[in-house]
This record gives structure tokens, C-alpha cells and sequence, in this order.
């Protein structure tokens, strides 16, 4: 599904706290409870959220991440900002490592009109989007592709990345937990993560909002290991101290201008 604007508020306010009553729901957006528990409903099938008795949560699953389609849709809007902020500060002629996920595929799409990239990428998605630019050469890694989201893995993965050292290592994640780590689901696709690290002299995350207090079971890298952060909303507590702890730079991206 594709939530509407509503469904979208109420699924940032229970994932900002983690599970809300349906009351709580209801008084915060003043609709009736029959409204929440529709939307509940729908978001819950949808596999967004989880129910329970007179309330709902987020799912807490930490082994499996949402269907790729899903992934798609979900804070569409968010990524976009993110995408047009980081192209924006992307210099023409320059290395890039881009990875698995659809905020960098948003990135890609924006990255259409630059001049003398290299990008190196372990995503088909990005390649093919990437193609469409005639200045920019993509080399595409080689590894075992996923079939749900054609993203590139595997110990072949990890050796060709290492064989390259870039300038800007741009990475998607799918959480962040309150000690600082990031984290993902696919043991596979954190190691070769981890080789995009060591192998860029600076490392850009892209993470929408939703990603703040997102458990995942593999850890990808700490906020010492990273440049810059780049976000839709401000970070709750305890993120903005450990960023600035941890000496990263974190970029909230602009709301569109009519």
C-alpha cells in the first residue's frame, strides 16, 4: 500500500514511540476511533505495523526488513529530499561507491545530470538508473544478485570493491539503534558495507526519519566510522549528542519549495 498523508503521520507517531494506544491515535489526529482502527488495519496488512490488544507498535522483527515494493513507497517524499540535498553537494568528477537500498537509488536518479562520475555500485537498480547518464562510467560489481531488490552480494562482492579507493562512499541503511550503531539486515550486504567503508576517503549515510530507533540484527558501522549524515527531520534524543560526540556532520534536508 501506499499510505496517504494521514496514515503516514500516524505511522511516524508510533514509530517516534514505539507502540500508542488507539485512543492516543485518535485524540493526536482527531478522528474517530473508527478511522484509526481502519488505518491501523490497513498499515498492520501492510506489514508496517503491528497490532495488539487496544493499541499498535512497530513491527519487531530485527532478522527480516519489509518487501522491496514496500521500501519503495514508504516516505517517498523523504528520500526525494534526501536525494536532491546529497546530489547537491556530490562535486562533478568524482569516485563514488553507491550501495544497496532505495534511498540511494532516489540518490542515483538525482545524479543524473552530473558530469564525469565514476560509480561503483553493488545495486542493478542504481546501474540501470545510472546509464541513462552518457558522462558518467558505472562499474557494476560481481557477486550473487538478490532476486527481491537486485542488490549484489557475496565474497566476490567484498574483492572487487576492494580493489578501488573513491572519494565518497555513499550508503544506505535500514536502522539506527540509541547506542550509535547502524544496522541492516543481510549479513552478506554488510560486508561488502564494510569494504565500501575502508575503501572511501569519506563515507555519506542516507536515512530517512524512520530509520532513528529502527532495530535491525547485523551491526554496519558505528557514527565514528561516517562523514556525514543526511536526514529528512531533525534526529530525536539520544542521536544529535552522539553525532556530535562521535564528530559527524548531520544534514537535515530542506522541505520542498512550492
Amino acid at each position: 500500500m501506499t499510505p496517504n498523508p494521514r496514515q503516514a503521520q500516524l505511522l511516524d507517531a508510533v514509530r517516534a514511540r514505539g507502540s500508542m494506544s488507539v485512543e492516543a491515535l485518535a485524540a493526536q489526529f482527531a478522528v474517530t476511533l473508527q478511522t484509526v482502527r481502519r488505518d491501523v488495519k490497513l498499515l498492520s496488512d501492510a506489514g508496517l505495523l503491528a497490532r495488539f490488544h487496544g493499541g499498535v507498535r512497530v513491527p519487531s522483527s530485527t532478522t527480516e526488513n519489509i518487501e522491496y515494493l514496500q521500501r519503495q513507497r514508504l516516505n517517498e517524499h523523504a528520500k526525494q529530499r534526501i536525494a536532491r540535498t546529497v546530489a547537491a553537494l556530490v562535486p562533478a568528477g568524482c569516485s563514488l561507491i553507491i550501495n544497496i537500498g532505495t534511498t540511494t537509488e532516489a540518490i542515483a536518479r538525482e545524479l543524473l545530470h552530473h558530469q564525469g562520475l565514476r560509480v561503483i555500485t553493488n545495486n542493478l537498480n542504481v546501474a540501470a538508473i545510472l546509464s541513462g547518464n552518457p558522462d558518467c562510467e558505472v562499474i557494476v560489481a560481481g557477486g550473487i544478485v538478490r532476486p527481491r531488490d537486485r542488490g549484489i552480494v557475496g565474497e566476490v562482492t567484498v574483492d572487487f570493491i576492494a580493489q578501488f579507493k573513491v572519494d565518497i562512499g555513499l550508503i544506505g541503511i535500514s536502522g539506527i539503534e540509541a547506542d550509535g550503531t547502524l544496522r541492516d539486515y543481510d549479513y552478506r550486504e554488510v560486508k561488502v558495507a564494510h569494504a565500501i567503508l575502508q575503501h572511501s576517503r569519506e563515507v555519506w549515510v542516507a536515512a530517512d526519519h524512520s530509520k532513528f530507533n529502527r532495530p535491525a540484527m547485523v551491526e554496519l558501522a558505528r557514527f565514528d566510522q561516517i562523514d556525514m549524515l543526511f536526514t529528512d527531520a531533525p534526529p530525536p534524543a539520544p542521536f544529535p549528542a552522539l553525532l556530535a560526540q562521535a564528530g559527524v556532520t548531520c544534514v537535515t534536508c530542506p522541505e520542498d519549495t512550492p
